[in-house]
Protein backbone atom coordinates (compact mmCIF):
# COMPACT_ATOMS: atom_id res chain seq x y z
CA UNK A 1 0.00 0.00 0.00
CA UNK A 2 1.21 3.49 -0.78
CA UNK A 3 2.15 5.50 2.24
CA UNK A 4 -0.14 8.47 2.71
CA UNK A 5 0.58 11.87 4.14
CA UNK A 6 -1.92 11.44 6.94
CA UNK A 7 -1.09 9.91 10.26
CA UNK A 8 -1.97 6.21 10.44
CA UNK A 9 -3.29 6.18 13.96
CA UNK A 10 -5.48 3.44 15.29
CA UNK A 11 -6.93 3.79 18.75
CA UNK A 12 -5.14 1.12 20.69
CA UNK A 13 -7.46 1.05 23.66
CA UNK A 14 -11.22 1.30 23.65
CA UNK A 15 -10.92 2.53 27.21
CA UNK A 16 -9.25 5.70 25.96
CA UNK A 17 -12.12 6.39 23.61
CA UNK A 18 -14.67 5.60 26.28
CA UNK A 19 -12.99 7.91 28.77
CA UNK A 20 -12.95 10.73 26.25
CA UNK A 21 -16.61 10.24 25.43
CA UNK A 22 -17.80 10.06 29.02
CA UNK A 23 -17.65 13.83 29.17
CA UNK A 24 -20.63 13.91 26.80
CA UNK A 25 -22.87 12.99 29.68
CA UNK A 26 -22.20 16.22 31.52
CA UNK A 27 -20.43 18.59 29.12
CA UNK A 28 -23.52 19.97 27.43
CA UNK A 29 -23.16 22.61 24.82
CA UNK A 30 -19.86 24.39 25.09
CA UNK A 31 -19.81 28.13 25.32
CA UNK A 32 -18.58 30.03 22.34
CA UNK A 33 -15.60 32.17 23.14
CA UNK A 34 -15.66 35.82 22.23
CA UNK A 35 -13.73 36.78 19.14
CA UNK A 36 -12.40 39.86 20.89
CA UNK A 37 -11.56 43.15 19.27
CA UNK A 38 -10.02 43.67 15.89
CA UNK A 39 -6.27 43.86 16.26
CA UNK A 40 -5.52 45.90 13.20
CA UNK A 41 -7.07 47.21 10.03
CA UNK A 42 -6.97 44.50 7.41
CA UNK A 43 -4.43 45.20 4.71
CA UNK A 44 -5.46 42.14 2.76
CA UNK A 45 -8.89 40.84 1.81
CA UNK A 46 -9.27 37.20 0.82
CA UNK A 47 -10.66 36.77 -2.65
CA UNK A 48 -13.50 34.41 -1.83
CA UNK A 49 -14.10 34.29 1.91
CA UNK A 50 -16.25 32.13 4.14
CA UNK A 51 -19.50 33.78 3.05
CA UNK A 52 -18.88 32.65 -0.53
CA UNK A 53 -18.47 28.97 0.38
CA UNK A 54 -21.59 27.17 -0.84
CA UNK A 55 -24.24 26.22 1.68
CA UNK A 56 -23.36 22.60 0.98
CA UNK A 57 -19.70 22.25 0.09
CA UNK A 58 -17.22 19.59 -0.99
CA UNK A 59 -13.65 19.82 0.33
CA UNK A 60 -10.68 18.01 -1.15
CA UNK A 61 -6.99 17.93 -0.26
CA UNK A 62 -4.55 18.53 -3.10
CA UNK A 63 -1.18 16.83 -2.66
CA UNK A 64 1.94 18.94 -3.02
CA UNK A 65 3.95 15.74 -3.47
CA UNK A 66 3.94 12.45 -5.34
CA UNK A 67 3.12 9.40 -3.21
CA UNK A 68 1.79 7.11 -5.90
CA UNK A 69 -1.53 8.84 -6.47
CA UNK A 70 -2.20 10.75 -9.68
CA UNK A 71 0.03 13.82 -9.81
CA UNK A 72 -2.11 16.91 -10.41
CA UNK A 73 -1.54 20.56 -11.03
CA UNK A 74 -4.06 22.67 -9.16
CA UNK A 75 -5.80 23.31 -12.47
CA UNK A 76 -6.44 19.55 -12.74
CA UNK A 77 -8.49 19.39 -9.52
CA UNK A 78 -11.97 18.13 -10.29
CA UNK A 79 -14.66 20.79 -10.58
CA UNK A 80 -16.84 19.22 -7.88
CA UNK A 81 -14.51 20.54 -5.16
CA UNK A 82 -15.62 23.84 -3.64
CA UNK A 83 -12.78 24.09 -1.10
CA UNK A 84 -9.32 22.92 -2.13
CA UNK A 85 -6.90 22.44 0.75
CA UNK A 86 -3.27 22.61 -0.38
CA UNK A 87 -1.34 19.98 1.58
CA UNK A 88 0.84 20.97 3.35
CA UNK A 89 2.64 23.99 4.77
CA UNK A 90 5.99 23.14 6.38
CA UNK A 91 7.24 24.00 9.85
CA UNK A 92 10.29 26.24 10.08
CA UNK A 93 12.91 26.62 12.79
CA UNK A 94 10.72 29.18 14.56
CA UNK A 95 8.00 27.66 16.79
CA UNK A 96 4.57 28.16 15.25
CA UNK A 97 5.87 29.55 11.99
CA UNK A 98 4.94 27.86 8.71
CA UNK A 99 6.08 28.17 5.11
CA UNK A 100 4.68 26.73 1.90
CA UNK A 101 7.23 25.20 -0.46
CA UNK A 102 5.91 24.05 -3.82
CA UNK A 103 7.36 20.66 -4.79
CA UNK A 104 8.07 21.72 -8.36
CA UNK A 105 10.37 18.77 -9.07
CA UNK A 106 7.98 16.19 -7.64
CA UNK A 107 5.09 17.66 -9.61
CA UNK A 108 6.79 17.48 -12.98
CA UNK A 109 8.23 20.97 -13.13
CA UNK A 110 5.13 22.82 -11.89
CA UNK A 111 6.29 26.38 -11.33
CA UNK A 112 5.31 28.84 -8.61
CA UNK A 113 4.00 31.19 -11.29
CA UNK A 114 1.76 28.45 -12.72
CA UNK A 115 0.58 27.53 -9.23
CA UNK A 116 -0.37 31.13 -8.42
CA UNK A 117 -2.17 31.49 -11.74
CA UNK A 118 -4.07 28.26 -11.09
CA UNK A 119 -5.17 29.55 -7.67
CA UNK A 120 -6.60 32.67 -9.32
CA UNK A 121 -8.36 30.59 -11.95
CA UNK A 122 -9.95 28.34 -9.33
CA UNK A 123 -11.09 31.41 -7.39
CA UNK A 124 -12.52 32.93 -10.56
CA UNK A 125 -14.54 29.72 -10.89
CA UNK A 126 -15.95 30.27 -7.40
CA UNK A 127 -13.65 27.92 -5.50
CA UNK A 128 -11.78 28.58 -2.25
CA UNK A 129 -8.11 27.57 -2.12
CA UNK A 130 -6.70 27.29 1.38
CA UNK A 131 -3.38 26.28 2.94
CA UNK A 132 -3.42 23.14 5.08
CA UNK A 133 -1.14 22.95 8.09
CA UNK A 134 -0.12 19.60 9.56
CA UNK A 135 -0.70 16.14 8.13
CA UNK A 136 0.94 12.88 9.11
CA UNK A 137 4.42 14.39 9.24
CA UNK A 138 3.47 17.88 10.38
CA UNK A 139 5.40 19.19 13.37
CA UNK A 140 3.83 22.64 13.79
CA UNK A 141 3.41 23.50 17.48
CA UNK A 142 1.41 26.48 18.78
CA UNK A 143 1.78 26.27 22.54
CA UNK A 144 2.34 29.84 23.76
CA UNK A 145 1.66 33.46 22.82
CA UNK A 146 4.86 33.81 20.80
CA UNK A 147 4.21 30.74 18.65
CA UNK A 148 0.57 31.78 18.22
CA UNK A 149 1.73 35.14 16.86
CA UNK A 150 4.29 33.44 14.62
CA UNK A 151 1.62 31.12 13.26
CA UNK A 152 -0.83 33.93 12.47
CA UNK A 153 1.84 36.15 10.95
CA UNK A 154 3.32 33.40 8.78
CA UNK A 155 -0.02 32.08 7.50
CA UNK A 156 -1.02 35.66 6.68
CA UNK A 157 2.25 36.11 4.79
CA UNK A 158 1.57 32.96 2.74
CA UNK A 159 -1.95 34.22 1.99
CA UNK A 160 -0.46 37.45 0.70
CA UNK A 161 2.22 35.64 -1.29
CA UNK A 162 0.03 33.06 -2.99
CA UNK A 163 -3.51 34.40 -2.65
CA UNK A 164 -4.80 31.63 -0.39
CA UNK A 165 -8.33 32.17 0.93
CA UNK A 166 -7.66 30.77 4.38
CA UNK A 167 -6.21 27.93 6.39
CA UNK A 168 -6.93 24.31 7.27
CA UNK A 169 -5.87 22.93 10.66
CA UNK A 170 -4.84 19.29 10.30
CA UNK A 171 -2.52 18.92 13.28
CA UNK A 172 -2.36 15.23 14.18
CA UNK A 173 0.25 15.37 16.91
CA UNK A 174 -1.52 17.46 19.52
CA UNK A 175 -3.12 20.88 19.71
CA UNK A 176 -3.39 23.55 22.42
CA UNK A 177 -6.87 25.08 22.27
CA UNK A 178 -5.93 28.29 24.08
CA UNK A 179 -3.13 29.31 21.78
CA UNK A 180 -4.45 27.88 18.51
CA UNK A 181 -7.69 29.78 19.13
CA UNK A 182 -5.63 32.89 19.81
CA UNK A 183 -3.66 32.38 16.60
CA UNK A 184 -6.74 31.90 14.44
CA UNK A 185 -8.53 34.91 15.89
CA UNK A 186 -5.45 37.01 15.24
CA UNK A 187 -5.31 35.74 11.67
CA UNK A 188 -9.01 36.51 11.17
CA UNK A 189 -8.42 40.07 12.36
CA UNK A 190 -5.73 40.46 9.70
CA UNK A 191 -7.81 38.87 6.93
CA UNK A 192 -11.55 39.19 7.64
CA UNK A 193 -13.74 36.63 5.90
CA UNK A 194 -11.07 33.98 5.56
CA UNK A 195 -12.06 30.34 5.23
CA UNK A 196 -11.07 28.24 8.27
CA UNK A 197 -11.44 24.46 8.13
CA UNK A 198 -10.29 21.74 10.51
CA UNK A 199 -9.62 18.02 10.00
CA UNK A 200 -9.36 16.39 13.43
CA UNK A 201 -9.08 12.66 13.99
CA UNK A 202 -12.07 10.86 15.49
CA UNK A 203 -10.53 10.65 18.98
CA UNK A 204 -10.14 14.43 18.96
CA UNK A 205 -13.89 15.02 18.62
CA UNK A 206 -15.31 12.44 21.03
CA UNK A 207 -15.98 15.12 23.64
CA UNK A 208 -16.28 18.93 23.72
CA UNK A 209 -13.66 18.77 26.46
CA UNK A 210 -11.01 17.65 23.96
CA UNK A 211 -8.56 20.30 22.77
CA UNK A 212 -9.54 20.12 19.11
CA UNK A 213 -13.24 20.32 19.93
CA UNK A 214 -12.61 23.23 22.30
CA UNK A 215 -10.71 25.05 19.57
CA UNK A 216 -13.62 24.63 17.17
CA UNK A 217 -16.04 25.99 19.74
CA UNK A 218 -13.71 28.84 20.70
CA UNK A 219 -13.65 30.07 17.09
CA UNK A 220 -17.22 29.19 16.22
CA UNK A 221 -17.93 32.73 15.04
CA UNK A 222 -15.20 32.50 12.35
CA UNK A 223 -15.11 28.72 11.67
CA UNK A 224 -16.22 27.48 8.25
CA UNK A 225 -16.32 23.70 8.73
CA UNK A 226 -14.87 20.79 10.70
CA UNK A 227 -14.28 17.84 8.35
CA UNK A 228 -13.39 15.10 10.80
CA UNK A 229 -11.34 12.18 9.46
CA UNK A 230 -13.64 9.16 9.72
CA UNK A 231 -10.75 6.80 8.92
CA UNK A 232 -7.50 5.39 10.31
CA UNK A 233 -9.49 5.25 13.52
CA UNK A 234 -10.77 1.93 14.74
CA UNK A 235 -14.04 1.76 16.66
CA UNK A 236 -15.45 4.80 18.47
CA UNK A 237 -18.47 5.79 20.52
CA UNK A 238 -21.41 7.51 18.86
CA UNK A 239 -23.55 10.16 20.51
CA UNK A 240 -25.88 7.40 21.76
CA UNK A 241 -23.06 5.77 23.74
CA UNK A 242 -22.88 2.74 21.46
CA UNK A 243 -19.70 1.51 19.80
CA UNK A 244 -19.50 1.84 16.03
CA UNK A 245 -16.86 0.43 13.67
CA UNK A 246 -15.21 2.53 10.99
CA UNK A 247 -16.22 1.81 7.44
CA UNK A 248 -19.98 1.87 8.15
CA UNK A 249 -22.78 4.38 7.71
CA UNK A 250 -23.44 4.26 11.47
CA UNK A 251 -19.85 5.29 12.16
CA UNK A 252 -20.34 8.40 10.03
CA UNK A 253 -23.72 9.40 11.42
CA UNK A 254 -23.20 8.36 15.05
CA UNK A 255 -19.96 10.34 15.38
CA UNK A 256 -21.20 13.36 13.44
CA UNK A 257 -24.05 13.55 15.93
CA UNK A 258 -21.56 14.27 18.75
CA UNK A 259 -20.47 17.47 17.02
CA UNK A 260 -23.99 18.42 15.99
CA UNK A 261 -25.33 18.06 19.53
CA UNK A 262 -22.44 19.68 21.38
CA UNK A 263 -22.14 23.19 20.07
CA UNK A 264 -21.26 23.22 16.38
CA UNK A 265 -23.76 24.53 13.87
CA UNK A 266 -24.76 21.95 11.22
CA UNK A 267 -23.14 24.20 8.61
CA UNK A 268 -19.85 23.64 10.46
CA UNK A 269 -19.92 19.84 10.23
CA UNK A 270 -18.64 17.79 7.31
CA UNK A 271 -17.87 14.10 6.77
CA UNK A 272 -14.28 13.25 5.78
CA UNK A 273 -13.58 9.92 4.06
CA UNK A 274 -10.80 8.47 1.85
CA UNK A 275 -11.25 8.79 -1.90
CA UNK A 276 -10.11 5.19 -2.47
CA UNK A 277 -8.98 2.16 -0.45
CA UNK A 278 -5.36 3.15 -1.18
CA UNK A 279 -5.83 6.60 0.35
CA UNK A 280 -5.99 5.40 3.97
CA UNK A 281 -4.97 2.55 6.22
CA UNK A 282 -8.59 1.79 7.13
CA UNK A 283 -12.08 3.24 7.15
CA UNK A 284 -12.76 3.46 3.42
CA UNK A 285 -16.43 3.47 2.47
CA UNK A 286 -17.98 3.52 -0.98
CA UNK A 287 -19.05 7.01 -2.07
CA UNK A 288 -22.67 5.82 -1.93
CA UNK A 289 -22.25 5.27 1.83
CA UNK A 290 -21.13 8.88 2.24
CA UNK A 291 -24.30 9.94 0.43
CA UNK A 292 -26.42 7.71 2.64
CA UNK A 293 -24.89 9.24 5.78
CA UNK A 294 -25.54 12.75 4.50
CA UNK A 295 -29.16 11.84 3.74
CA UNK A 296 -29.56 10.30 7.19
CA UNK A 297 -28.29 13.46 8.88
CA UNK A 298 -30.00 15.97 6.59
CA UNK A 299 -33.30 14.20 5.91
CA UNK A 300 -33.59 11.19 8.24
CA UNK A 301 -33.47 8.73 5.33
CA UNK A 302 -31.00 5.98 4.33
CA UNK A 303 -29.86 5.51 7.95
CA UNK A 304 -28.33 2.34 9.31
CA UNK A 305 -29.12 1.08 12.81
CA UNK A 306 -28.46 4.55 14.23
CA UNK A 307 -30.98 7.25 13.41
CA UNK A 308 -30.58 10.73 14.92
CA UNK A 309 -33.49 12.06 16.95
CA UNK A 310 -33.72 15.03 14.60
CA UNK A 311 -32.44 16.09 11.21
CA UNK A 312 -29.75 18.61 10.31
CA UNK A 313 -30.60 19.90 6.82
CA UNK A 314 -27.91 22.56 7.08
CA UNK A 315 -25.03 20.06 7.30
CA UNK A 316 -22.16 21.48 5.28
CA UNK A 317 -21.12 18.46 3.23
CA UNK A 318 -18.17 16.14 2.78
CA UNK A 319 -14.38 16.05 2.48
CA UNK A 320 -11.95 13.58 0.97
CA UNK A 321 -8.29 12.70 1.10
CA UNK A 322 -7.38 13.39 -1.62
CA UNK A 323 -8.19 14.92 -5.02
CA UNK A 324 -5.17 12.96 -6.29
CA UNK A 325 -6.38 9.61 -4.97
CA UNK A 326 -9.82 10.50 -6.33
CA UNK A 327 -8.27 11.01 -9.75
CA UNK A 328 -6.39 7.72 -9.46
CA UNK A 329 -9.75 5.99 -8.89
CA UNK A 330 -11.39 7.61 -11.90
CA UNK A 331 -12.85 10.50 -9.87
CA UNK A 332 -15.53 8.17 -8.55
CA UNK A 333 -15.67 9.92 -5.17
CA UNK A 334 -16.16 13.46 -6.47
CA UNK A 335 -18.38 12.25 -9.29
CA UNK A 336 -20.72 10.54 -6.84
CA UNK A 337 -20.51 12.63 -3.67
CA UNK A 338 -20.14 16.03 -5.33
CA UNK A 339 -23.52 16.18 -7.07
CA UNK A 340 -25.20 14.69 -4.02
CA UNK A 341 -23.77 17.30 -1.65
CA UNK A 342 -24.73 20.09 -4.01
CA UNK A 343 -28.26 18.67 -4.21
CA UNK A 344 -28.87 18.60 -0.45
CA UNK A 345 -31.83 20.69 0.78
Amino acid sequence: MHRISRKHRRVGSFAAAAAAACALAFAGTATQASAGGVEEAAAYQVSVGADAVPKHAVTGYWQNFDNGATVQKLADVQDAYDIIAVAFADATGTPGQVKFNLDSAGLGGYTVEQFKADIKAKQAAGKSVILSVGGEKGTVAVNDAASAAAFADSVYAEMQEYGFDGVDIDLENGLNSTYMSQALKSLAAKAPGLVITMAPQTIDMQSPQNEYFKTALNIKDILTVVNMQYYNSGSMLGCDGKVYSQGTVDFLTGLACIQLENGLDPSQVGIGTPASPNAAGGGYVEPSVVNAALDCLAKGTSCGSFKPSKTYPGIRGAMTWSTNWDAAAGSSWSGTVGPHVHGLP
